[in-house]
């Protein structure tokens, strides 16, 4: 008979009050926890680029936009996670009144580095697939420019990539801007 001991799972409550302790942040994944890793100058430059265009394009709307600080919660049949998106906008009277998580997101954009693509474009982009809000997930590259948008429809995700001198156009959120304003004062090696 084994004798090898059970990995504990946190529950959601335990995760969140650990987070406000932390000075680290995590993803919550089933019940584990992962620690996220720092982010480049030009990730971060990208997402605020991202969430001050996009903050002054809802502005006097219900949506809210949210940066890198505010958690996201999925959940489904089996698990609660719980992950902190680049940027992130939701329209959600729910979201509104909830200031530790939010659960209805419109918009997603998660910023592309080496160590985290796979990742994206994996496990966290199929997580947040179950989200019946989310009508756009986008990636945009911190190396090169290259924006890739995602958008529901009837026959589940379509893929339109942004050609390079082509607009960035978030149909959800009726949003234009060139791709000039994403990677403003963005330095690639």
């Amino acid at each position: 008979m084994s004798n090898l001991a059970e990995a504990q799972r946190l529950t959601l409550e335990d995760y969140l009050a650990g987070e406000e302790a932390s000075d680290v942040k995590h993803e919550y994944i089933a019940g584990e926890v992962f620690a996220m890793a720092g982010a480049t100058e030009e990730h971060v430059t990208i997402s605020l680029n991202m969430g001050a265009l996009l903050r002054a394009h809802v502005r006097g709307t219900p949506c809210r936009v949210y940066m890198a600080d505010m958690k996201l919660q999925v959940a489904t049949q089996t698990y609660e996670n719980v992950f902190y998106p680049d940027v992130f906008v939701t329209c959600s009277s729910s979201d509104a009144g909830e200031r530790k998580l939010k659960r209805e997101p419109t918009l997603i954009i998660e910023v592309l580095s080496e160590s985290t693509e796979a990742y994206d474009r994996g496990a966290k982009f199929a997580h947040y697939r179950q989200l019946e809000t989310l009508r756009e997930y986008v990636l945009i590259d911190s190396r090169s420019r290259s924006i890739e948008v995602f958008r529901r429809c009837d026959q589940g995700w379509l893929l339109s990539p942004v050609a390079s001198d082509a607009p960035l156009v978030l149909e959800s959120l009726e949003f234009s801007c060139n791709q000039d304003a994403v990677y403003e004062d963005v330095v690639f090696d």
